[in-house]
């Protein structure tokens, strides 16, 4: 700990939305304090496939805000040194209802404001040779896709910060309680005009009045990482295959997604009941990283399931052509989605700002949203 207890403005968590924050705040000159329970952020922000994934968000307001989150994230990322890869992203179809959606998307894509080109098979391969030809019917080619390792990200970004905007961390430091300016944590007092609450899936040990009668949805996925391929096979572009097409709001408006979707229920109705689409990204150290899944509320347990795996690891095999793929670690995570909106803002006390329920797309939306955030808030 540091002898300096008096900010400007304090964050609560040190995941990826608190860090964006933090960012934000220090760039307008502000003295910035990020308060992390744990020794370090294990939560959501270190268990996904570390997409900056623009292509999931819906035309209009929330893909505008992906875009600007990317352009923010690339600042950081250079000026940090911290591994990232521009990749792009090649949605799959090996049906050819699923080439449908995908012609109905490109069609639309220049109004709502996509950047995207619809591939033949022999275009696709070209772009990535990890991409099975057999069966391949089109493809979806999107530039504005990232890449990074969330695990590298969450361990450096705050030294960065510390180094290069003079954000305080203080680790394995719990916020108890806020009543402005006065924060309490880890058995001292601190003080902070602005308190920003990014706790992700804890919705309980701070302002849990204000969670009540939200009805959040907290949400189990299991993801995998295979071994390290080093620099000798690269994936190229990240890789999504039909199943996706049913996940992202991006493309709720194409006209033939419902024939999907019913296609799907009825040839492999597990894929809905787990809430099962197939993805594939690779980072820094070669290791691709593989998922997910999607239980809900009370299916939610401990537990994994290995008939989950099994299924996204069929699945995977059917688009994915890696040599040699061992599974090298398993795991869950778990993330509060709020159930109508993108995300939930809230203002349960004076000089408090909630920022939480970002569901899936905190990687995406992290720094868009939280420049929004930090500009409407009176200083």
């Amino acid at each position: 700990m540091t002898g300096n207890t008096t900010f400007d403005d304090a964050v609560v968590g040190a995941g990826i939305v608190g860090l964006a924050h933090a960012y934000h705040l220090a760039r307008q000159g502000r003295r910035v304090i990020v308060f992390e329970r744990s020794d370090r952020a294990q939560g959501a922000s270190i268990r996904n496939f570390g997409m900056l994934w623009p292509i999931g968000q819906p035309a209009g307001a929330m893909h505008k805000m992906a875009l600007a989150s990317r352009s923010h994230w690339l600042q950081v990322l250079s000026a940090s040194g911290i591994w990232h890869e521009q990749t792009g992203s090649l949605h799959l179809a090996y049906r050819e209802d699923e080439a449908q959606v995908l012609a109905e998307f490109v069609d639309q894509a220049s109004t709502n404001g996509f950047e995207c080109d619809l591939l033949s098979p022999s275009q696709v391969v070209a772009r990535s040779a990890a991409v099975k030809s057999k069966g391949l019917v089109s493809g979806m080619w999107t530039p504005s896709e990232a890449c990074v390792d969330p695990r590298e990200v969450i361990a450096r970004l705050p030294d960065w910060l510390r180094r290069e905007h003079g954000v305080q961390f203080e680790f394995g430091c719990a916020v108890s309680g806020y009543d402005q300016p006065t924060v309490l944590a880890g058995g001292r007092s601190w003080q902070a005009s602005r308190l920003f609450v990014c706790t992700g899936d804890d919705l309980r040990t701070l302002f849990p009045e204000t969670f009540a009668d939200v009805g959040f949805l907290s949400c189990k996925l299991q993801m995998m990482r295979s071994q390290s391929y080093g620099s000798s096979w690269r994936l190229g572009p990240m890789l999504a295959a039909g199943l996706t097409l049913r996940h992202y709001k991006a493309f709720q408006d194409c006209p033939t997604l419902a024939a999907v979707k019913q296609r799907v229920a009825r040839e492999n109705p597990e894929f809905d009941q787990f809430g099962i689409h197939v993805m594939a990204s690779q980072n820094g150290q070669g290791e691709i990283v593989i998922g997910d899944s999607h239980e809900y509320g009370a299916d939610i347990e401990p537990f994994d399931k290995p008939q989950i795996d099994a299924l996204i690891l069929e699945y995977l095999h059917t688009f994915l052509n890696a040599p040699d793929l061992q599974t090298a670690a398993r795991w869950h995570g778990i993330y509060a989605k709020h159930p109508r909106d993108p995300y939930f803002l809230a203002q349960p006390a004076p000089g408090v700002q909630v920022v939480t329920g970002l569901g899936g797309a905190g990687m995406t939306l992290s720094f868009g949203l939280a420049e929004q955030v930090v500009l409407a808030c009176p200083r």
